[in-house]
């Protein structure tokens, strides 16, 4: 049963990967960076600060801080305890495959995946309240992680592990951020329970 659906992984990966132009190479190598994605976090940095106080901010921040460094080291744990080959480094299929750009680390999970849907769960959950279309922020960590198979970075069940893992965590550190919210009193009055 894990052989296949290994083998039909494999097979999705070589089939999206090949859906790829080298005209759009260098956008994909572009969009795979986070700081290149510095103009959309400035809107969310301004739609948050429209709708929650500095100091709620401020916790936010602290929150996703946490939320990182967990994430990461939670990744690299179980990418150095799988050691699943990226697809740019499996033997059978560097032949087979478009390579635009190597690593040398493990596959399973993705990183880009966790941190990018974790992230933005907890940014929707907060903000979900005051913004009718704030679902559309889902289209960053689906576009994000699709950069890792088009550059032959991630099988799709890596990404989907990833997916896993990020909003489960990233749903426990908004539930912490409510708790320390209220803890602090950090909600003004108008909008009081208003994460919850």
């Amino acid at each position: 049963m894990l052989q296949n659906l290994i083998e039909l992984d494999r097979e999705l990966f070589v089939y999206l990967n090949g859906l790829g132009s080298e005209n759009w190479d260098d956008f994909f190598v572009y969009i795979t960076k986070q700081l290149n994605w510095w103009p959309y976090f400035l809107l969310l940095i301004f739609l948050l600060l429209k709708k929650i106080t500095p100091k709620q901010f401020l916790l936010l921040i602290l929150v996703l801080a946490v939320f990182f460094l967990f994430t990461d080291q939670m990744t690299n744990l179980i990418k150095n305890t799988v050691q699943r080959f990226r697809p740019v480094n499996d033997p059978d299929l560097k032949d087979m495959i478009r390579i635009v750009k190597g690593s040398n680390s493990w596959s399973f999970f993705s990183g880009h995946a966790s941190n990018s849907s974790g992230s933005t769960l907890i940014l929707f959950l907060i903000l979900r309240k005051y913004y009718k279309y704030a679902f559309l922020m889902f289209l960053f960590p689906l576009l994000f992680a699709y950069t890792r198979i088009y550059l032959g970075l991630h099988f799709p069940g890596d990404i989907l592990a990833g997916y896993a893992f990020g909003l489960m965590s990233g749903f426990g550190f908004y539930k912490l951020f409510c708790y320390l919210n209220t803890k602090y009193k950090l909600t003004d009055k108008q909008n009081k329970n208003a994460f919850i």
